[in-house]
This record gives C-alpha cells, sequence and structure tokens, in this order.
C-alpha cells in the first residue's frame, strides 16, 4: 500500500482547520445581531404603541392600528417561544449527570 504524501498533508491541513477554534470575534459577531433582534423588538413594540395612541387620540386608519397590533403580536409571541426554547434548554443542561 502506496501512501501520496501531498493527499496525507492535505487531509491532515483539513483536520487541522476543522478543528481550529472559532475566531475571536465570533461572540462580537452574535452579541451584535442578538442586540439587533432585541432592538428590532423593542422599535414595533413602539411603533404599536405610537399607531394605538394616534388611532385612540386622532381617530386615524384603524386598519393601520389593527395591523400594528398583529405585528406587534407576532413579536410577542416569537419573544415568549425564544423565551421558553432558552429555558428548556437550561432545564435539560440542569437535568446532565456531572
Amino acid at each position: 500500500m502506496t501512501i501520496n504524501p501531498a493527499l496525507a498533508v492535505q487531509t491532515y491541513d483539513k483536520a487541522r482547520m476543522a478543528a481550529a477554534p472559532a475566531p475571536a470575534d465570533a461572540p462580537a459577531r452574535s452579541e451584535a445581531a442578538f442586540g439587533a433582534a432585541i432592538g428590532s423588538f423593542a422599535a414595533g413594540l413602539h411603533q404599536a404603541e405610537v399607531a394605538a395612541t394616534r388611532s385612540m387620540v386622532t381617530g386615524a386608519d384603524p386598519h393601520a392600528l389593527v395591523e400594528a397590533l398583529a405585528a406587534t403580536e407576532l413579536a410577542v409571541e416569537t419573544a415568549v417561544s425564544v423565551r421558553n426554547k432558552v429555558v428548556e434548554a437550561y432545564l435539560e443542561i440542569l437535568r446532565m449527570p456531572v
């Protein structure tokens, strides 16, 4: 059985790259993405609140109010689902034997 040295070096390089640690900026990118998602959520809630206030005070377009409330409901349901998944994962980690 002959071993091709070039193939062995390529295979070693692929394995080394696969086992390399993640870049140092990976946590910063995920934190930025999470922060952007939270900011988007807060902005959506604020826009719905403004639409509701405008509709109640000035009698603005009721269709815009319904759209804003539907978008807010979807955002809140999504946030609750994410929270439930995080709590579920945390409880699963607590159940792991040490």
